[in-house]
């Protein structure tokens, strides 16, 4: 009976530690999620190139779907890691006002390498998809909506 007890509590201590591997692993990650959602939108607003293309993969896409108001049809804008990055290097030295640099990150969900994140941005939304490649978490697919004008 001992020795029964005593290889359940060696095979509950295993458990217990591989649990606890696996939840560090899940914190770090995690942490590297939204440090690389930080990247890009803190990258956006202070017009930091370098740090908005540490954020990217290299094959980004970011859309959002606009509707023309003269003939009601949709059509879907569409850019890559390249032009984001030229436009947040254009932004260099025009920051946006600390005030008005809204950040609200949600991890929405993680699933082994890819994850759904959300940004409330001052005047838009972004929900992105990263993914760890290389060892590295990077957005790869952005879709995002303009707030509505207040009026």
């Amino acid at each position: 009976m001992q020795k029964i007890l005593g290889s359940l509590l060696l095979g509950l201590s295993l458990l217990l530690l591989v649990a606890g591997t696996a939840r560090a692993q899940s914190d770090a990650d995690r942490e590297a999620i939204k440090q690389t959602a930080l990247d890009y939108i803190e990258g956006y607003y202070n017009g930091d190139a370098e740090r908005m293309e540490r954020s990217l993969h290299p094959d980004l896409a970011k859309r959002i779907a606009r509707t023309n108001p003269s003939t009601g049809k949709s059509n879907l804008n569409h850019m890559t890691a390249a032009q984001l990055i030229q436009g947040t290097r254009m932004r260099q030295g025009r920051p946006t006002p600390k005030e008005q640099q809204q950040r609200d990150i949600t991890i929405l969900d993680v699933y082994e390498n890819v994850a759904s994140v959300k940004i409330v941005a001052n005047d838009w939304i972004d929900y992105l998809h990263e993914v760890k490649f290389d060892g590295r978490w990077v957005i790869i697919n952005v879709l995002w909506e303009m707030k509505p004008k207040s009026k």
